[in-house]
């Protein structure tokens, strides 16, 4: 049976240092970093990402180089978003009410942001971006995203989201609808805003994907809580109509990521080199450095510091057992990290130097998983 959400509330609502919220809100965000989506706080009582640092907020600033999310600070919103135990805990552990954000891309989720605001319907070539709407077709009743999204699913001879029982669905304050969906991995997803004049599946119907957030089931606000309907807990796969449609709309990047690319030729030699000639240490390093590479080809949303901390760590556990020296290491990660974000060294020098920090503190032997 699917897991129930109702251990996101404890009786109290206290955690048992007494600040209020704080264990409703640390349960949040474990229950969502164990099921692999990176989690990063929202600002108490709101569904916004909670605030910069001083410095992040000087004007020209972007998370872009930024050494806020590898030193610890959740600056950047959802670019500092994070699996990291110990990360979480001191975060929604040591303030009150934080609320939980989770970043799309890097989770592997599409999130169908179903709205239900008084508006004025648009222009007739805005509700179904791309479906033609003759004009003896009467609209009245159609007021919101629920009837939009349900119009293109009746096209299509299938059930609209909203009504997907298969899958997670999350009842918002406003009286929207969060549909959750895992996407396959070969695909990139971009988000899009349902009301706005660009790339839209239909009116009032927002996307959440890479390059963007969600907020997490469990979450309250000031307007009221973020509440799963029905007993399914865990996201779907995209349905096939569907995958279709957020194609035909413009929300496939073309230039998503098929597979992770090669470790570089110069890092491979370095590896083989540091270990005598031997093939083991480039074995056990090559799948995490390959990762890192890949996020070449997604300047954002690719989960880089994770990725480069995970090389990086495990660098460092070889190095601990003398399969690796240490400047051998560095130099690989670092070659790696600067094919992969050209010009930030001053982002991923940190990151590198944390993670062989870390990873020095327990040897790896070559036959260990990571």
């Amino acid at each position: 049976m699917a897991p129930d959400l109702r251990f996101f509330r404890s009786d109290s609502g206290e955690s048992s240092s007494g600040r209020p919220g704080t264990a409703a809100s640390l349960a949040t965000a474990r229950w969502c970093a164990a099921r692999g989506w990176p989690v990063h706080p929202l600002a108490p009582g709101r569904k916004t990402p909670a605030g910069n640092c001083e410095s992040c907020r000087a004007p020209g600033h972007t998370h872009q180089g930024c050494a806020c999310p590898a030193a610890g600070r959740w600056c950047h919103g959802f670019h500092a978003a994070t699996l990291d135990p110990a990360r979480i805990e001191q975060w929604w552990g040591s303030t009150p009410g934080l609320g939980t954000g989770v970043a799309c891309g890097p989770a592997g989720l599409v999130v169908i942001d179903i709205d239900a605001h008084p508006q004025q319907l648009p222009n007739r070539d805005r509700l179904l971006p791309g479906i033609s709407i003759s004009a003896d077709v009467d609209l009245a009743g159609l007021a919101n995203g629920f009837h939009t999204l349900a119009v293109l699913a009746a096209l299509r001879g299938t059930t609209s989201p909203a009504d997907d029982t298969a899958t997670l669905r999350v009842r918002t304050p406003s009286g929207g609808l969060h549909v959750w969906y895992r996407a396959r991995r070969s695909h990139h997803w971009r988000c899009s805003t349902g009301s706005g004049p660009g790339r839209a599946l239909a009116w009032q119907v927002d996307v959440r994907a890479h390059g963007g957030y969600i907020v997490a089931p469990g979450t309250t606000t000031r307007a009221g809580a973020y509440t799963p309907v029905g007993g399914v807990r865990e996201p779907a796969l995209l349905p096939d109509w569907l995958a279709r449609e957020l194609e035909r709309t413009g929300h496939l990047a073309t230039a998503h990521t098929p597979a992770p690319r090669p470790v570089p030729p110069r890092a491979r030699q370095a590896v083989i080199a540091a270990g005598g000639g031997r093939q083991s240490p480039l074995r056990a390093l090559s799948r995490v450095l390959a990762e890192v590479a890949g996020c070449a080809t997604a300047p954002e949303g690719a989960a880089f510091s994770e990725k480069l901390n995970r090389a990086a760590y495990t660098a460092g556990g070889l190095v601990a057992a003398g399969h690796l020296k240490e400047n051998e290491a560095e130099h690989i990660l670092r070659e790696v990290a600067e094919r992969a974000r050209p010009g930030q060294e001053r982002r991923y020098a940190p990151i590198i130097r944390s993670g062989l920090s870390a990873g020095s503190l327990r040897p790896l032997s070559l036959g260990d998983r990571r």
